[in-house]
């Protein structure tokens, strides 16, 4: 047993009717971080947090829990709670009774009922919240009676799907550092689903990327964002130029028809890779001292910078600048060797 683990997927693998929603999925998750499983709508991210909550039954492979297999362990005998998108907080009750309700079933002490949900109450920053009606609350202050609810049972791992998908954008984004924070003072394991890519470079210490149910890189938010181990990663994590070169010798690789020093190596001579450029990593120039040459075609103001696509005769470049060049104008672009990312290039079906 890893001490450093409280949660270790082994050769979990999922099927519904003969359909494999989830292969081979081998994951470690650390005691008190914040992993997010990260990828688009049917990934099989939902159903990798299900299996962990006890609420799906892999088809194949061992849930480890503290070192026990709890693959056949029910939901309420595990100490893991879940936060759903849709909050499931009882209307009928108060915001201290939806918080005490898991202590109730479990016949805790009322002096002790109520000392934890106050202090509960303190924690998610609904002080003197305890008697309003669930339905007098905003979206966020019914997010965080439904994580405190969860939280007052003292468990081990919170599990949270989606939990700020119905929140309007400048909420998701306040209550984004509200978790992270939250997660901190309480210092358990948060393991969290969502699609969006900016929540996950936000708030996580580790992401794991899927795609049709495996998992396509696990690792810190830099690591994911600055590299990316394949195409899908790449597109899916932040916009990317990603274009056909040759990796001509270690720290020399070859596209768009020039060469370029690099930081990458341990590739075959002249292999075959694919090049992926950030759109902030190209630094416009005047044409002359431009390593890349190219004439602007479209410019959209994104609000903190401009993104223009610009032609180079074969490659459609994206930049993200906040210097703005007019449509037609012919401008240079230079990349440093730590911005250019080499990756193998991946046969796909």
């Amino acid at each position: 047993m890893n001490k450093t683990y409280i949660i270790e997927l082994e050769n979990i693998s999922k099927e519904y009717d003969g359909i494999r929603v989830l292969d081979n999925i081998n994951l470690y998750i650390k005691r008190n971080e914040f992993l997010t499983l990260l990828g688009p709508s049917g990934c099989g991210k939902t159903t990798t947090l299900r299996i962990i909550g006890g609420f799906e039954q892999p088809t194949e492979g061992k849930i480890i829990f503290e070192g026990k297999d709890i693959t056949e362990v029910p939901p309420y005998k595990r100490q893991i709670n879940t936060v759903f998108q849709r909050y499931a907080l009882f209307p009928h009750m108060n915001v201290f009774e939806n918080i005490a309700f898991g202590l109730n079933i479990k016949k805790v002490s009322q002096k002790e009922i109520n000392s934890k949900v106050k202090e509960i109450l303190r924690l998610v920053n609904l002080q003197s919240f305890e008697n309003r009606s669930i339905e007098s609350l905003s979206g966020g202050q019914q997010q965080r009676v439904a994580i405190a609810r969860a939280l007052v049972n003292e468990p081990e791992v919170l599990l949270l799907d989606e939990p700020l998908g119905a929140l309007d954008l400048k909420l998701r984004k306040e209550m984004q550092i509200e978790l992270k924070n939250m997660q901190k003072r309480v210092g358990i394991t948060f393991i969290y689903v969502t699609h969006d890519q900016e929540e996950a470079l936000t708030m996580s210490d580790s992401i794991v990327v899927m795609d049709k149910g495996v998992v396509q890189q696990i690792g810190t938010p830099v690591d994911i964002y600055n590299e990316p181990k394949n195409r899908f990663v790449a597109q899916f994590i932040g916009d990317s130029n990603i274009i056909n070169g040759i990796m001509l010798e270690d720290f020399k690789v070859e596209f768009a028809g020039k060469v370029f020093d690099c930081v990458d190596k341990g590739f075959d001579k002249n292999e075959s890779v694919e090049v992926v450029i950030r759109p902030e990593d190209l630094e416009i120039t005047i044409q002359e001292k431009g390593q890349l040459k190219g004439i602007v075609t479209s410019i959209t103001f994104k609000g903190v910078h401009y993104e223009m696509i610009v032609n180079d005769g074969t490659i459609d470049w994206k930049i993200h600048s906040t210097i703005m060049k007019s449509v037609g104008t012919k401008i240079g672009m230079i990349v440093a060797p730590e911005n250019i990312h080499v990756m193998k290039k991946v046969t796909r079906e």
